[in-house]
């Protein structure tokens, strides 16, 4: 039986037990608020420290950014007053909204910009977000509504990148509770958090912007999509995500939306057996990508073209191809390596992203197949980012859904091909040299020249195994009226509910 064979089997398992489920529940009882479920808890409710979706969709609604978009992506002023306009190359000025406090008390002024910038690019602070904000060098208060940001670079996705950081107060952001108990400008507020169960959040009466609909909020930690989608046709949940497509038909509602996510194996340079060209070649050439989409996700995914950047960003290569799917080649080039028989660690986790281990699972039978041993770990996930983000010690091959937030390739190159960057696996110098000189290029096209070549070398030495652009495809509650926004965010003050 092999990998989608089990896939498949456990699939139909689940149709009929979830069947039973469906005409034994009970008509759906709903509370005043909303109830939200998420696949992990988070590691922290710091909105600066670790790279966990997790901790996003909660701190989303806590705090906010200078800028923000609109559900369908268009930058557009948050916090800031306006757009930022550059005062040199490496200098950006931001004018800040007035009256706007934490709900602590503090101020929301210059003075909170400046720490938040230098905290998060602080070296000894460590945050796991360096990814989406490599150039940024420095803040300086100008008065109380303006701040300067620096860049080492010139840098054209410097608005992006204050999409992304998230705003913290000047002072309590150093308080060693301030990660268990945030503090934010935001429309929600933290009330309570249940270890291992759940998070509550309630509505900021003094919240500065249009006063959102729902009063309270609650976050229930939920890994196993059975269960979810059990407790979505129960009632008892108002929001999963990652809805298996094979029961968005079951479901009171389900909507599909265009995704930013894509799906990858990062693949280790330097490990002894990985070093090899001709077995990272064979590793690509082992997964049948179309079979995946399809056996997995009904439609819902399509094969990558070649890389990792998403189809919608800057700097995708419209020249690289699908990868090829060619079994008999990879056993071949495994057994010329030398390779076959030999151990390859494959590191993963479970219930963050749509079908998550039913993927690893797949490459790794794939990867068996043609004579590698494949020894797979799924991880608790603290300690799934803990190996992720290790630049020391590298899997041979890591699992990751990469999202471009950024909608530009400089944060998925970043993240995954720059070495000592983020979680890059290769040991390439040179490679990290291009892309560091594409992040600084300001000329669009030879912008776009530049991450042409850089994924050009990419696919030739195979540095990755990227799977799937994916969709995000969600089930709602009868109850809840919201339009999913293409980055995914999960901002409760764009949810309204019908009595």
């Amino acid at each position: 039986m092999n990998a989608l064979t089990r896939t498949a089997f456990r699939a139909t398992l689940s149709r009929a037990l979830l069947s039973s489920l469906f005409l034994s529940a009970a008509v759906p009882l709903y509370a005043a608020g909303l109830t939200i479920a998420i696949g992990s808890e988070p590691t922290t409710l710091d909105p600066q420290q670790r790279d966990d979706g997790a901790e996003r969709a909660i701190t989303d609604n806590i705090f906010e950014t200078l800028l923000e978009r609109t559900p369908d992506g268009v930058l557009i002023p948050g916090l800031a007053a306006e757009m930022p306009t550059q005062v040199d190359a490496l200098t950006w000025e931001f004018k800040l909204k007035p009256d706007v406090s934490f709900t602590n008390g503090e101020p929301f002024n210059a003075d909170a910009v400046v720490t938040s910038v230098l905290r998060i690019i602080n070296p000894d602070y460590n945050s796991e977000q360096m990814a989406y904000l490599g150039t940024i060098e420095s803040a300086t208060k100008v008065d109380d509504l303006t701040v300067h940001i620096t860049t080492k670079s010139p840098d054209p996705v410097l608005p992006a990148r204050m999409y992304w950081m998230k705003m913290v107060p000047a002072s309590y952001s150093a308080d060693p509770e301030f990660g268990m108990k945030p503090i934010g400008t935001g429309p929600y507020e933290i009330s309570g958090w249940e270890r291992g169960e759940s998070i509550t959040l309630v509505r900021n009466d003094a919240y500065w912007g249009d006063v959102p609909e729902i009063d309270d909020v609650t976050y229930r930690f939920v890994s196993e999509p059975g269960t979810r989608l059990s407790g979505l046709m129960a009632g008892e949940l108002d929001v999963i995500r990652n809805l298996y497509p094979e029961f968005a038909a079951a479901v009171p509602k389900a909507i599909t939306a265009q995704g930013l996510e894509t799906s990858t194996l990062v693949l280790s340079t330097a490990n002894p057996v990985m070093q090899d060209p001709k077995v990272r070649k064979a590793m690509n050439l082992a997964i049948d990508r179309a079979a995946l989409a399809e056996a997995l996700f009904v439609g819902n995914a399509q094969p990558v073209k070649g890389q990792l950047v998403n189809p919608k960003s800057f700097g995708f290569n419209t020249s690289l191809p699908a990868y090829s799917y060619d079994p008999e080649q990879a056993k071949a080039l495994i057994e010329e390596a030398g390779a076959t028989g030999k151990k390859i660690t494959l590191v993963g986790e479970s219930g963050r992203w749509l079908k998550d281990r039913e993927l690893i699972e797949a490459v790794g039978s794939y990867w068996s197949e043609i004579g590698l041993d494949v020894d797979i770990r799924i991880e608790e996930f603290g300690e799934y980012l803990n190996q992720l983000f290790d630049k020391n010690s590298r899997p041979d091959a890591i699992f990751v859904t990469n999202s471009d937030e950024l909608l530009d390739a400089d944060r998925p190159l970043t993240a995954a091909l720059e070495f000592g960057a983020s979680y890059a696996s290769n040991v390439d110098e040179e490679m990290a040299a291009a892309i560091q000189a594409a992040r600084s290029e300001t000329d669009v096209e030879a912008r776009a020249a530049l991450y042409d070549e850089i994924t050009q070398k990419a696919y030739d030495l195979d540095y990755l195994a990227p799977l799937l652009n994916q969709e995000d495809v969600y089930g709602l509650s009868e109850r809840l009226n919201w339009t999913p926004r293409i980055d995914a965010k999960l901002l409760v003050k764009e949810m309204s509910v019908i009595e």
